[in-house]
Parts: C-alpha cells; sequence; structure tokens
C-alpha cells in the first residue's frame, strides 16, 4: 500500500483491533506505563504528605549504605532510618549490631518490600519498620538517624532534629548535605558521598559560620570522630 492512501490505511487500521502485547507497547510510548508505576507503587505514601515535603523514592546503592554504616558501626542505642523506602538500610545496620534497627515510611508499597526483605533474610522479627509520617514520629529516644532526602526536606529537618535528639546523637546524610550543619566526618565521592552530624548540648549552635573561619570539613574518606 503507498502511503498516499489515507483511506485504505484507515480503513486497515479499523480491522486491526491491537492485542495486549499492542496495547502495552502504546502504553509504553506514550508513557502510560511509567505514570501507572508512580500511581500504583509511590504515590500513595506520599497522598498524606503536603507536597513541599515529598521525595520520590530512590533505594540507596550498595556502596551508600557501606558508607553510611562506616559512620555508625559501634554506636549505641536505637538506629532509625526516616523514609527507609525498601528497608536495605535498616537491615544492613542490624546486621552490623546497630541494634534495635527501625525505618519509617508511609508507602504501603515499600513497607512490604522492606518486610519480605527482612523476612528472606531471617531477619522478620529483629527489625521494624512503621508506616509513620517522619515528620510526626519523636525521635527522642534515637541515637543513630540515617536519611536519603531531598536538600528541600533537609532545611526543614534540621529544626525537628536539634529539638528533638539527645545530646551526642549522629544524624548520617546520603546524597545531599544539611544546608547549615557542620559535618564531623565526610565518606565517599558524588552521589555516593555521605555526610556526619553530631548533636551537641542543648544551647550549643553546630551551625556553619556566616564567613567560615575553621579550617575545611574532614576529606572524603575520613572515619568519624
Amino acid at each position: 500500500m503507498e502511503p498516499d492512501e489515507p483511506a485504505e490505511a484507515l480503513a486497515e487500521l479499523r480491522e486491526r483491533r491491537p492485542g495486549p502485547l499492542g496495547l502495552l507497547q502504546a502504553a509504553a510510548g506514550s508513557g502510560l506505563v511509567a505514570y501507572a508505576a508512580w500511581a500504583l507503587l509511590l504515590q500513595p505514601g506520599f497522598r498524606r504528605v503536603p507536597l513541599r515535603l515529598q521525595v520520590p523514592f530512590a533505594g540507596a546503592s550498595a556502596r551508600q549504605v557501606e558508607h553510611v554504616l562506616a559512620l555508625l558501626r559501634g554506636r549505641p542505642g536505637k538506629t532509625v532510618d526516616l523514609g527507609s523506602g525498601d528497608g536495605r538500610i535498616v537491615l544492613a545496620a542490624h546486621r552490623c549490631g546497630l541494634r534495635p534497627a527501625v525505618g519509617y515510611e508511609l508507602n504501603p508499597w515499600l513497607l512490604a518490600l522492606a518486610r519480605f526483605h527482612a523476612w528472606r533474610a531471617g531477619c522478620a522479627g529483629a527489625v521494624c519498620y512503621q508506616s509513620q509520617d517522619l515528620w510526626k514520629v519523636s525521635l527522642r529516644d534515637c541515637r543513630n538517624v540515617s536519611v536519603f532526602l531531598a536538600p528541600s526536606v533537609l532545611a526543614l529537618l534540621e529544626d525537628k532534629l536539634e529539638a528533638e535528639l539527645p545530646a551526642g546523637a549522629r544524624v548520617v546524610s546520603g546524597r545531599f548535605p544539611f544546608p547549615t550543619w557542620q559535618p564531623v566526618a565526610v565518606v565517599g565521592e558524588g552521589l555516593d558521598r555521605v555526610w556526619a552530624y553530631d548533636i551537641p548540648a542543648a544551647g550549643s549552635r553546630r551551625t556553619i559560620p556566616a564567613t567560615p573561619t575553621a579550617g575545611p570539613a574532614p576529606a572524603a574518606g575520613s572515619q568519624p570522630t
């Protein structure tokens, strides 16, 4: 058939009703599959969170998890992951002796996936994943905190952490640093970089000075103090 015969082409298309595979290919080409995955897997947990506080899920890499553990390993007390996603950091923390290890995540699909990973690893009864909004959960009994969140959220999270965490608690942030805090250790490069911050005694300022007078932050690969 020549391309300049629109009537015949239209008639042929009407006769060819696409099957399931054809519909799937059309959906993929139009972006509908990506939207459906977002709506089913990632969006449910966000419906209870204001738009400005929503952070799309992106699982931590093996190297990022390794760096988090390097900055927390050997520390006593409760360890929590805020926005724990598929639970890999919580599970790894438990395995290296950081106990109890708890993850807070609103998305039910990711919670189910995290619990499946824990069950498959034989740790179903040892780690805890809770369906709670990280902005509403109390952190007063936490000694170690892990976060992999967007910069806009980190700016708002600083006040909550400073108000609730006890002196000596450590906060580890992956991918992005807290905007005004001075890290005590930095490990890794690029997207695998992780920053550690220690909460001082009440009343102590721990923000970065407007005109820095201290030396540079510890170089990548340095160990926590």
